[in-house]
């Protein structure tokens, strides 16, 4: 049987909120991390090894200055298991201690890192910083030099984002309050506003030299978001004002077409079927993508009265389709029924069932 629509609206609502608030406050706690201690620690090393002198006497291990030590080519190997191009750079040093460093691009790119050719390499706190081939010095995967640049990224990208959902999350708990719509255009714009933004902050730390600015271009786009938020305002409440059904026409069917969509009420052709079957004059639920298998069809009384945005209000396990689920109120001899389906294919079920009768 299908489930009745809920009778605690309150209960609705802080299902509709809740997921944001977890969310958002999941990615604002990771942002603080990357922001308050990764970045700073990775911008800190950059500046020590940038400030590090050579080593004034052979020395092993850890140290804080820049130890250089000649060696040979040994093989290179290709890194498989990475997005961008990158190899191994296998090496023996002049005392025979033999290691490896990761460096990106292909060996046979400029400068060609061939077997037996003889290359200098920098070592700082232990690890292999650049290698210095006889034309060109190239950085190790170790080079902290730019570092803090990812963690930035990650950081502004997903604490914005966090933000963007906490900011939704309040304006859903805002608008739920006056509106039984399931989605607000205050929420949309919200989310909207803050994917734009956070795509920018993620982008600001590789157009920039350092964290403070990175944080004031990005402060400059944020007045630039507001701005263009603000000026949509006025038209999206204009837009949203008033009655709430939705205008669609009618296709005209040669011929059965099939798509997602299910019918919910207290009919016996309801159910999460999961595929509407549309044909002129023919509605039928179908578990089937090519609507061929046990269908369940919709009587001629079945009518339809409009074609609205999702409610709160409606029954739960009523489908989204991505935020593009579009529902039919119709009647069938006095009962309720809801036709849910995505908004492109709406047009299909009325060219099913008839066109909406005009008031």
């Amino acid at each position: 049987m299908t489930p009745r629509p809920s009778n605690n609206p309150s209960a609705r609502r802080r299902s509709g909120v809740r997921p944001g608030l977890i969310l958002g406050t999941a990615f604002a706690l990771v942002a603080a991390w990357l922001l308050l201690v990764t970045t700073p620690g990775s911008r800190d090393r950059e500046r020590a090894f940038t400030a590090a002198a050579d080593c004034p006497a052979p020395v092993r291990g850890d140290a804080d200055c820049l130890r250089t030590v000649t060696a040979v080519i040994d093989r290179t190997e290709r890194v498989t298991r990475s997005k961008s191009p990158s190899y191994w750079l296998y090496i023996t040093e002049a005392d025979g201690t033999s290691t490896r460093t990761r460096i990106d691009g292909s060996p046979r790119q400029y400068p060609v890192a061939r077997p037996g050719e003889g290359v200098e390499v920098t070592y700082w706190q232990g690890q292999i910083r650049y290698v210095d081939f006889a034309s060109e010095r190239r950085p190790t995967n170790a080079d902290p030099r730019g570092a803090y640049r990812i963690p930035l990224t990650l950081g502004l990208g997903l604490g914005i984002y966090g933000s963007a959902f906490l900011a939704g999350a309040a304006a859903m708990a805002w608008t739920m309050r006056r509106s039984v719509r399931a989605y607000s255009w205050q929420v949309g714009l919200t989310i909207t506003g803050g994917t734009f933004l956070a795509a920018f902050g993620a982008l600001a730390p590789w157009l920039t030299d350092g964290i403070g600015e990175a944080l004031q271009l990005t402060g400059l786009a944020a007045v630039v978001v507001l701005a263009v938020c603000a000026l949509a305002v006025p038209f999206l409440r204009r837009r949203n004002r008033g009655d709430d059904t939705i205008a669609l026409k009618p296709s005209v069917l040669t011929g059965e077409v099939c798509f997602p969509g299910v019918i919910m009420g207290e009919v016996p052709y309801a159910g999460s079927a999961g595929y509407l079957a549309a044909a002129p004059g023919v509605l039928a639920t179908t578990p089937d993508p090519t609507g061929v298998f046990h269908r369940k069809a919709a009587p001629r009384t079945l009518t339809p009265l409009r074609v609205r945005p999702p409610y709160l209000t409606d029954p739960p396990g009523r489908p989204d389709y991505d935020g593009r689920a579009v529902v039919l109120e119709c009647e069938d001899n006095g009962v309720p029924v809801l036709v849910v389906t995505r908004r492109k294919d709406a047009p299909a079920v009325l060219g099913a069932l008839g066109p909406v009768p005009a008031e």
